[in-house]
This record gives structure tokens, sequence and C-alpha cells, in this order.
């Protein structure tokens, strides 16, 4: 590896906005189970959770268009605007859920104020993600970006983790009526405050080196438009592809899991809860080990790691889940499964970065993974919980795999991106080099 340091205060500055930004994204599936039956009162439990998941996945066909705006925003205002803006609307869209009124006050209404919410949410996350690679990307010397750029994941799993550790607290604090009356409200409070800090953070951040030279040189007009986006169409084809096998794992070992451990396995939810927080807090420390061996050995290495795992490891894998008794057999497959994604999570975000040019980075990275993820990731527990709903669960391990093989014919295929020249100083560094040689 390159001993070209990190800016840790880059690293850190997004890192800990996309921590907020991704606590206030998955606490909302973290804490449906008790708020389900506030919104929607009739029908058996898989049916309230399939209203709330339908919601949830909502959220995720408004990322294409965030992904879209956002996007061309952080094109032509800064990665450093961008980041300040999408942390903003997550905020604004925490507290209307922490205040939506429930269906024994308004009836419907207050399921209309959670896809409100839900779709603001969505509009923030769909500029996030492409912000926040771009940023840690660009911020960080070519290397090192493996590395840094998969804090990323560490943040987004960093803040799935608080909201399981509260939920944890609240669960042995509060009693299951308390949780289910007005309990579930106190993680959206906390996440609406919690951005406001974050917002002083990131208007302090630095714009990145590659992000100036394209101020200075190419006119607003000339950037983050889809016109030149379309220009790359192979890359944005590529962007889906390859995210479209990593995003359906990863929903189904992170946000499903929960679910999927105390409806089918059994397990008690504190239980269930338990293992989800123990096997997320290991798989974050995964990330930098795998960002960082990917600057040693390349991004594709990783990625056909994660989709030949996936491909013949989900249905054996998931089946035995369903299968266990207690908290030792969950936590030990559920690691198994979230190792083979951390070939995915880990490196996602730089590759998407490294295939694009400066002036359409952004806008680059978001729309694609977005459609990506409104078609696939955002789904992923709607599918799950459809198939189990219909008596054929098995058919979603089956559609993960697939999914996953999918992705595995783009990962063989690709270029190699570990060596892409983002800056203009790096081009110039490339050609002294050729030179010599």
């Amino acid at each position: 590896m390159s001993k070209a340091r990190v800016p840790w205060k880059a690293v850190i500055g997004g890192s800990v906005g996309n921590l907020v930004e991704w606590y206030d994204w998955f606490v909302y599936t973290s804490f449906a189970v008790y708020f389900a039956a506030s919104f929607f009162p009739e029908g058996d439990n898989t049916a309230k959770l399939l209203n709330t998941a339908a919601i949830f996945a909502v959220g995720f066909f408004m990322r294409p268009l965030g992904g879209w705006l956002l996007g061309r925003y952080a094109d032509r205002k800064g990665r450093k605007a961008a980041l300040t803006l999408t942390v903003t609307l997550m905020s604004a869209s925490a507290l209307l859920i922490a205040i939506a009124p429930t269906y024994e006050t308004v009836g419907y209404f207050g399921a209309v104020v959670l896809v409100v919410a839900r779709l603001l949410q969505g509009l923030s996350v769909g500029g996030e993600y492409a912000a926040s690679a771009t940023y840690l990307t660009e911020a960080t010397p070519r290397g090192r970006r493996g590395f840094a750029s998969s804090f990323q994941y560490v943040s987004m799993t960093a803040g799935q983790l608080v909201g399981l550790g509260l939920q944890i607290i609240l669960q042995n604090t509060m009693s299951t009526e308390a949780l289910n009356s007005y309990g579930w409200r106190i993680p959206f409070v906390i996440g609406a405050l919690g951005a406001a800090v974050v917002f002083y953070l990131r208007r302090n951040l630095l714009e990145t080196e590659a992000y100036d030279e394209e101020e200075r040189e190419v006119e607003h007009q000339g950037r983050g438009t889809i016109k030149q986006l379309l220009a790359r169409k192979k890359e944005a084809l590529l962007v889906i592809a390859l995210t479209m096998g990593g995003t359906v794992a990863y929903y189904t070992y992170t946000t499903y899991l929960t679910k999927y451990l105390a409806i089918t396995a059994g397990l008690p939810k504190e239980t269930a809860t338990l293992v989800s927080f123990c096997a997320l807090f290991i798989f974050m420390c995964l990330q930098p080990l795998a960002g960082g061996l990917s600057d040693r050995i390349g991004r594709r290495p990783l990625l056909i790691t994660f989709g030949i795992g996936s491909m013949l490891g989900t249905v054996p894998l998931m089946t035995a889940l369903g299968g266990v008794t207690g908290f030792a057999g969950g936590l030990t497959l559920s690691l198994i499964g979230l190792v083979i994604v951390t070939g995915y999570t880990s490196i996602n975000a730089v590759v998407k970065a490294e295939l694009f040019p400066t002036n359409v980075r952004a806008l680059g990275v978001a729309l694609p993974y977005a459609i990506a993820n409104a078609l696939f990731g955002g789904t992923a527990e709607y599918v799950a919980l459809w198939f189990k709903n219909n008596k054929i669960e098995s058919g979603y391990f089956w559609y993960v795999s697939a999914c996953a093989a999918v992705s595995l014919v783009v990962y063989l295929t690709m270029r190699e991106t570990r060596d892409s020249a983002l800056s203009r100083a790096e081009r110039a560094s490339e050609d002294v080099v050729a030179a010599r040689v």
C-alpha cells in the first residue's frame, strides 16, 4: 500500500455525517416491529410488516430522483454543498416521522405522513451516497482510496448499530406496551437532533482538489448533465449491474435479518436484535481491512469473491439461519454472510467513483446506483416478506443468488479501476513516470 497519508479530517467529517444519514434511514426498519400496528391496525403481524416494508420501499423509489437532482448539484455546486444539503433533508424527514399521528388519532393520514417522510429520506439518501463516495474518493491520495472510501460503509453500519443499540437499551428499559405506544418515536427525535451537529461539521469541510480544478476551468452548464452521463452510458449501466447483487445481499443480511430471525427462526425479538448488533459490529470492523486489501491487489478480486460466495452460499446460509435456535448459531451464520458481502460493500463506492471523470462523477455514481437500489435494494425486504406470505420463503433465497450471478458476470468482465487518475495532478504524475520509463 502507498505511504501517502490518509486525510482523516475529511474522512471523519464525511463519515460522521454519513452515520447520521444512515441511522435515520435504517432506524425506520429497525423499529417497524413496534410502530407497524400504530399505522396499520388490521391483519396479522406479517401483513402489518408488509405495509411498513412497502413504505420503506417507497423511499428507495425516490432515490433516482434524489440521485439526479443532488448528484447534479454536487457536480455543479461542489461535494461539500451537496453533503450539507442532504443531511438537512434527512433531519427534516426524521422529525416528521417522530411527530406522525397514529391511525387511532387520524386514521390512515398518519400512514400518509410516513410516506411523505420516506420520500424526503429517499431524496436525501439518493444524493448522500454519491456525494459521500465522491468526496471520500477525491479527498484521498491514490493508493489509499480503497481504505478511505471503505469508511462510507463503516459509517453506514455504525448508523445502523447506533439504531440497534438504542433499540436494545429501550427494550431493556421500557415495557413492550410503552415501546408500541410512544417509545418508537425516541430514535427519530435523536436522529433529527444529531443532524444539526453534522450540519456544522460539514459546513467546515474543505472542497476536494479534483472538484476545485473542474470549478476553475469548466462552466456550471458543463458539469453534471444527463447528456454527459449518457455519453458514459457504458459506465452507468456497469454501475447498475455491479450494484444489483451487492445491494440485495446487503439488505438481506442487515435490515431484513432481524425480522427473519424473529419471524422465521422464532428467536425472541431481543435475541434477534442482539445477533444483528454483534454481527454488524464485526462487519463494520472488516470494511477498512478489505478496503486496504483492495489498494494492494485491486478491486476486482474482492468483487469476484463476493459474487461467487453470494451466488453459491445464499441458499444454504439462509436455510440454516431459518432453523437456528439460539444466539451462537444465529451470530455464526450471520457473520459468514456478512463476510461474503464485505467483498462488495468495502469497495463499491470507490469503484463507482473511479469509473467517471470529475465533471460528471457525482451524477454518474448517484443516478445509476439509485436506480439499482430502487429496483433491487429497496424492494428486497418486501420481496422476502411476499415470498414468506405466499408460503414459498425459499424462493427469496434463489432470487438473491440469481442477482449475485448477474453481478458476477460484470465483475469478471469489467476493467480494474484501482489506478485511475481522478485529478489533473494525478494525470500529470502519470505522465512524468511514463516519460522516465
